[in-house]
């Protein structure tokens, strides 16, 4: 049997550059080819989405801009910590196999958006309430 494969996971920010420079600065990662920091040269940096890879290009950390965000109270639980994870499945037929195995070991669905020609994927919270997608990728 086939299992999804974990791309990489979601950090939700208000300052998505700011989030992205600490982890990228901390794990010596770098950006994905268009996410790059602006060369300061009268460059707009507007984009809401980040993608930090390893040096080779896998994967490791993106990064998604929110209005606002409470900070989590760990290890107090009032604010638990946040954060999401993406999977990748190579086709709509696998992301059919892998949304019955999410179901059956007790995920919920939060969004379909299977019918998007672009980016076919579910949304789901897992038994704690953790949202994460799978989508063809």
């Amino acid at each position: 049997m086939s299992h999804p494969q974990l791309l990489h996971t979601v950090l939700d920010a208000v300052d998505v550059r700011r989030e992205a420079e600490f982890w990228r600065e901390l794990l010596g990662l770098v950006y994905r080819a268009g996410d790059e920091v602006p060369d300061g040269h009268g460059a707009v940096d507007d984009l809401e989405w980040l993608v930090l890879t390893h040096a080779d290009g896998r994967r490791a950390l993106a990064f998604q801009q929110v209005a606002e965000q409470a900070r989590s109270t760990w290890p107090d639980q009032q604010v638990p910590m946040q954060l999401h994870l993406d999977l990748t499945v190579p086709g709509v037929d696998e992301l059919a196999e892998q949304h019955a195995r999410a179901l059956a070991l007790g995920a919920t669905v939060l969004l379909d958006r299977t019918d998007d020609a672009d980016e076919p994927l579910y949304v789901y919270a897992d038994p704690e309430g953790h949202p994460f997608c799978i989508f063809v990728a």
